[in-house]
């Protein structure tokens, strides 16, 4: 009879190396796992008997190896991975490491433009279709995306915003077709199933980084053309007006994240509801010195109150990514308790 033992699946593995950290680490771990990852792990790891200390070494290295990996490839890609991985291991070994780690890893569509600049992928791309555009900006993180957004002209600005709220999946030939165009191809470790990107959510992420000229701009142009569209997205997005409806306590606590001179310059273009709200949630002292730098401060050009209130916003984006305040959005059936 052969003694032959099968090797352990993936999620056998990570059953095993979880034993291994102990119930309080892997506690941890399991807070980064949807609900079916956890089930399908518990039930591994209650059908495990016992790990020999030579199964667990195994593990371990081969965890660490595929940690390093992914590693060397955020900081350079593939081909970095791969050079400094078989410095250190050799070929045989590396070919290996990246197998075992092909199937989980993550190599976005256009991951060679992450590390170009802005100004310059904006050259690159923008005499391109505007479903391209769209294509290449919902792959982006969302800080780029919105300055090349920005940097868009007015009228191409709107259409390109729509393409990406109303893009849903792409097929991966559709992908390499347009690397192609743009001279670069997926790499061979790219996962096949459908890429997931684009959506309202994606394109709500970008308008939120823009200025406030170029959002009114993109809104209003929606509002025009697709007023269903334009009021899921505005249902999603957070601007400086919207202060009135954060509970008094979460204006309290940005309050006291906002550089004076800066809550001065929004308030003076601000709506008496957004004024009397701020007003309410400072002393009567500190209220008094904010009216008289308004006062004081003079004619002031529309654009400098415009960057004002989107460093409040941002700051109020940033608290509400943290947990630290909460912000209802949606209308009036939200109810924060």
């Amino acid at each position: 009879m052969s003694t032959t033992k099968k090797p352990l699946t993936g999620r056998q593995k990570a059953a095993n190396f979880l034993i291994a950290l102990g119930p309080e680490k892997s506690a941890r771990i399991f807070q980064f796992m949807s609900e079916e990852e956890v089930e399908q792990l518990t039930l591994e790891i209650a059908s495990v008997r016992q790990v020999s200390t030579e199964k667990l070494d195994s593990l371990n290295r081969e965890f660490f190896e595929m940690c390093l990996a992914q590693q060397y490839i955020s900081q350079g890609g593939i081909n970095y991975a791969k050079e400094v991985l078989e410095k250190a291991y050799g070929a045989d070994k590396t070919v290996e490491i990246l197998s075992r780690i092909s199937a989980s890893l993550q190599v976005r569509p256009f991951d060679f433009m992450r590390k170009t600049e802005p100004s310059q992928l904006l050259n690159f791309i923008q005499s391109e279709h505007p479903q391209t555009i769209a294509l290449i900006l919902a792959y982006l993180e969302a800080e780029k995306a919105s300055l090349i957004l920005s940097a868009l002209p007015p009228d191409r600005q709107s259409d390109v915003a729509k393409r990406i709220a109303l893009m849903d999946t792409t097929s991966p030939d559709v992908i390499k077709e347009v690397e192609r165009v743009l001279e670069r191809k997926l790499s061979s470790l790219a996962p096949q199933e459908m890429s997931i990107a684009g959506g309202v959510k994606s394109v709500v992420d970008i308008l939120n980084r823009v200025d406030r000229s170029t959002e009114k701009t993109i809104m209003e142009a929606m509002e025009v053309q697709d007023p269903e569209l334009a009021e899921q997205i505005k249902k999603l997005m957070f601007v400086f007006e919207d202060i009135v409806m954060i509970d008094d306590r979460s204006v309290q606590r940005v309050l006291r994240e906002v550089e004076s001179h800066d809550l001065a310059l929004a308030l003076k273009g601000a709506s008496s509801e957004v004024t009397q709200k701020v007003f309410g949630n400072m002393s009567s002292r500190a209220s008094e010195m904010l009216q008289d730098d308004i006062q004081f401060m003079g004619p002031v050009r529309l654009r400098d109150v415009e960057e004002a209130q989107q460093r409040i916003v941002n700051i109020i984006r940033r608290l509400e990514e943290t947990g630290e305040i909460v912000v209802a959005r949606g209308g009036g059936d939200e109810i924060i308790v």
